[in-house]
């Protein structure tokens, strides 16, 4: 890591003049980023970056008697996973005097977060783990001149140490299983992006299923890939309009667990039989699979937040050391919405039944 790049003569009041705004909206912009403009906040942070501004530790710190602070940030509250990345977090650091602290973000559909950016500036922090938020290259930069030890869960840069899936293997692995039962009419349903700023998992588990469908002799027409809001009845109405179709689909992937539910939401309200006329598979391997008995591509969401953590806390330690990515393997569970019971027996030997 490098040295934080500080300038600790620069007050707030220098923030202020420099970026001309007001003390106050440098005190907002940096403490509650939400209550002031995109705008003001990013000429408040170039402005503070310019000028090396540190705040005066008294005023950001707290008397913590040896005890390191580790943030955490993710969409915890719109993506149950998260929270089992969390437990993982917590399990590794548990015998360390470490707090650990949680913000939350609302979508891993956006490539900003207006906390995420004022967060190496204020150094509240002695290190960070950020799952599923893609950097931008003023955020990244902000990150290393402060010298913040982060690593990065579920999104991948070469500068910063990284605990990802390979979601555009676990597309193909969709695909061949789906194949596998004779499928040739396909339909994808992901997540619709608020930012093309950078790929998404959702567009590279399409992309994945894509190149598996492309190479064989069936079907996955643009009009087939549906792209909605993260939710339930989003997913149930994409699942209604593509039964709609003069040639309906025979097997949906979904990007998650919760818009498969959607999918069989549809279904099942058009009394369409599932997995006769119609086979859904979806991914993460969340307890909803399980209790829709629903394939899907399971994760090792609490290995990702261990392993995480582990990386941090190496990073604390201080030493040289070369950045690293690791990829999590992922497992197809195999289950009623896409192999009757009457065909498990068949299920090739490489996937697993549960």
């Amino acid at each position: 890591m490098t040295e934080p790049r500080s300038n600790r003569g620069v007050t707030i009041y220098n923030v202020a003049e420099k970026a001309g705004v007001s003390i106050s909206t440098v005190s907002l912009a940096l403490n509650s980023p939400t209550r002031v403009s995109p705008q003001t906040r990013a000429k408040v942070l170039a402005a503070a970056d310019e000028l090396g501004f540190v705040p005066k530790a008294e005023a950001v710190t707290r008397a913590r008697r040896g005890v390191g602070r580790v943030g955490v940030i993710a969409p915890f509250s719109s993506y149950p996973s998260f929270g089992r990345r969390l437990n993982g977090v917590f399990a590794e650091l548990r015998d360390h005097p470490l707090e650990v602290v949680v913000f939350d973000h609302t979508s891993a559909a956006e490539a900003s977060s207006p906390l995420l950016a004022g967060l190496p500036i204020m150094r509240r922090l002695d290190g960070l783990i950020i799952m599923a938020l893609p950097l931008d290259e003023t955020v990244a930069r902000r990150l290393r001149e402060q010298g913040l030890p982060t690593v990065l869960v579920e999104s991948s840069r070469a500068d910063f140490d990284c605990v990802c899936a390979d979601d555009g293997t676990g597309g193909e692995i969709v695909a061949r299983h789906l194949l596998e039962l004779g499928h040739q009419r396909f339909a994808y349903v992901g997540e619709q992006q608020r930012s093309h700023a950078y790929v998404s998992p959702s567009e590279q588990r399409l992309a994945g299923f894509q190149r598996v469908i492309a190479a064989s002799d069936a079907s996955l027409p643009d009009d087939a890939i549906v792209l909605v809001p993260h939710g339930i009845e989003t997913a149930c109405a994409a699942g209604h309009a593509l039964l709609d179709r003069t040639e309906p689909p025979t097997a949906v992937f979904a990007y998650d667990d919760l818009l498969a539910a959607g999918v069989l939401k549809a279904a099942r309200e058009r009394g369409i039989p599932v997995p006769d006329r119609l086979a859904v598979v979806g991914f993460d391997g969340t307890d909803l699979a399980r209790a829709l008995d629903l394939t899907t591509v399971r994760q090792q969401f609490e290995d990702s937040g261990r392993l995480a953590a582990r990386t941090l806390l190496e990073q604390l330690q201080g030493g040289p050391r070369t950045t690293r990515r690791v990829v999590l393997g992922l497992e197809l569970d195999v289950r009623g919405s896409s192999v009757p019971q009457r065909r498990s027996s068949a299920v090739p030997s490489r996937q697993r039944r549960r």
